[in-house]
């Protein structure tokens, strides 16, 4: 590796913003926990329940792949008008592709048609 590299590699580093704090603290509450309330996630890192707090929340829950929801069952006790937002685990794995791929065993719905490819001779 170059001098140069190395100072290359050097200024990204320094160009980068530092490591939120929040988000080991995150990551070791949440480990084998499917879903948590926002509320929940601010009263475990010790801060006030505030629009600020709950934006720096959602980045780093949106950058562990979590997926926001709202339900009933994070609030102990909800009622039909109690509803709390909060966070969970996707239930199948998230998309890499925009192209959508048919599940197995499911025929696609061009199977049957011959279609005319780069090679054919008309």
């Amino acid at each position: 590796m170059s001098f140069i590299s190395r100072m290359l590699e050097a200024a990204k580093q320094l160009d980068a913003p530092p490591p939120d704090p929040w988000r080991k603290t995150l990551e070791d509450a949440l480990r084998g926990v499917e879903a948590m309330s926002t509320v929940a996630l601010l009263d475990l890192v010790g801060a006030p329940h505030n629009t600020k707090n709950g934006r720096r929340v959602a980045l780093i829950m949106r950058q562990m792949n979590f997926i926001p929801i709202q339900s009933r069952r994070l609030m102990p006790g909800g009622h039909r008008s109690t509803v709390s937002r909060g966070w969970a685990r996707p239930m199948r794995s998230l998309p890499t592709s925009k192209k959508v791929k048919p599940q197995q065993g499911t025929p696609s719905p061009r199977s049957n048609l011959a279609t005319r490819g780069d090679d054919d001779v008309v």
